[in-house]
């Protein structure tokens, strides 16, 4: 029982030890205040003490990051991880984007979407996880996207996430870059421009019969006389031209050319509204092209699709259920203008696109000899600006905004283009990773030989990033 007693004591008195130590910091704090209060140490002598504690503190601080050789930080990019070497990073974000539609959640742009049921809604629209940084080298980056909505198949009750983005980057030299992978292709300005800082809860009804979206490809860019009045960017790339996720259905390619003239010497990052408030106006202006051989006439974030009736009025394309590979040749061009000064911002966009179906001849029936053809043409304007810079009393974070659209899905038949008339209010918490957005659209729909077709449309977005 003694020695169970001397153990214990033993133990006890170890323990005791260790708290002492590991409490010396702070006991040593409170003892140097105590003495400081009591008058025993004298103020020289107490500064001199607390310095001391600091340099300690500072060592020790100091020794702890040099041994642990990660470093953890917040950014405008989410959560980051980087090795103190620089060679390593990830940055981690989460966007969340939650909407409500009445009475429609999708763009009107057939006759039967004009006729249908009211539909009241919410849902999440957009549920992300962004990855992205660099490894071995700072100029070699790598970023990737995915989706988490559910997204249903026809006729099924299963879901499944999406693999939007994923690509590598080769940024070494600032006028000669290349990118690998799969990712929304640097077409036009409104598709590149992110979900999450659109001016609108949407894109225009000019994003969808337009857009060449993600594709699987190899693109060489740079930025060019970089703080010059010749300032710019080019990019140059070749694609399966099948759409996100889809291996090429022959054998041609996609080719895409851009050519982006900053025409006042400052470049102008892909993001609508003046939230970044350019003290120094900035602009661009830029032409885009772009030509494929497939069985697609349009993309989206869903993959390849077609531009069949009634969709496009006056445009009887092959449908998609039998177009046959290398089935449609689209050629498309585009001009854009943007500029943003002093909360002021304007964007703009020309589209034009020819579609020629071999699959169909010039009669109208299919499989005929000769091809047929189809040109399209849209366009849409957007103006914002914060009117607190004007009048005082108008909150900061508040702007509002306008937008007129219209598609005009075949020049060749007159009386059937499609229009958007939307004015937006939104309201910036923390910029584009925190806002509020309220919009109403007016749509129309030309028919050929009898009145249009119209529309109202009510939506109201929180989008988020964590």
């Amino acid at each position: 029982m003694q020695g169970m007693a001397r153990w214990i004591l033993g133990s006890s008195m170890l323990v005791t030890f260790g708290v002492l130590l590991l409490a010396r910091p702070v006991m040593a704090d409170e003892l140097t205040e105590i003495l400081r209060e009591k008058g025993t140490i004298t103020k020289e002598d107490y500064i001199r003490v607390k310095a001391a504690e600091e340099k300690r503190a500072e060592e020790q601080k100091k020794r702890l990051e040099e041994e642990f050789p990660v470093k953890v930080g917040w950014g405008k990019k989410g959560f980051t991880l980087s090795t103190r070497d620089g060679k390593w990073k990830t940055a981690i974000q989460w966007r969340l984007q939650f909407r409500y539609t009445y009475p429609e959640d999708q763009d009107e742009d057939s006759i039967a979407d004009f006729s249908d049921n009211a539909e009241s809604t919410f849902e999440i629209r957009r549920a992300r996880m962004k990855v992205g940084g660099h490894g071995y080298q700072p100029w070699l980056k790598y970023y990737f996207e995915v989706d988490w909505q559910s997204v249903r198949s026809a006729g099924s009750s299963g879901s499944e996430a999406r693999l939007l983005d994923w690509r590598i980057m080769l940024e070494k030299y600032k006028f000669a870059q290349l990118r690998i992978g799969q990712w929304k292709i640097n077409y036009n300005r409104e598709r590149v421009d992110s979900s999450g800082k659109q001016q609108f809860i949407e894109r225009s009804i000019v994003n969808s019969p337009f857009t060449i979206d993600r594709q699987m490809g190899v693109m060489l860019y740079g930025h060019v006389f970089p703080g010059t009045m010749a300032d710019g960017w080019y990019y140059a790339g070749v694609y399966t031209g099948s759409g996100r996720g889809e291996r090429n259905d022959d054998a041609n390619m996609m080719y895409h050319g851009r050519v982006q003239w900053n025409f006042l010497g400052r470049d102008l990052a892909f993001s609508q509204s003046d939230v970044e408030y350019h003290e120094r106006p900035a602009g661009s202006i830029a032409w885009a092209g772009a030509t494929n051989i497939g069985d697609c006439t349009r993309w989206s974030s869903s993959g390849c699709g077609t531009l069949a009736t009634p969709t496009s009025l006056g445009a009887d394309f092959t449908p998609d259920s039998i177009a046959a590979d290398g089935q449609f040749r689209t050629d498309q061009q585009m001009v854009e203008l943007a500029f943003k000064w002093r909360g002021f911002s304007v964007q703009s966009e020309y589209h034009w696109k020819q579609v020629k179906d071999a699959g169909r001849s010039a009669t109208g029936s299919f499989g005929g000899a000769l091809p047929s053809k189809t040109n399209l043409m849209g366009s849409y304007f957007n103006v914002g600006y914060f009117p607190h810079y004007i009048v005082r009393a108008v909150p900061k974070p508040l702007e509002i905004a306008f937008r007129y659209a219209f598609v005009d899905p075949n020049v060749g038949v007159s009386g059937d283009k499609r229009q958007e008339f939307t004015p937006v209010i939104n309201w910036f918490f923390a910029g584009h990773r925190n806002k509020l957005t309220v919009d109403y659209s007016y749509v129309t729909l030309a028919q050929p030989g009898t009145s249009a077709l119209t529309e109202n449309r009510v939506r109201f977005q929180w989008d988020v990033s964590f």
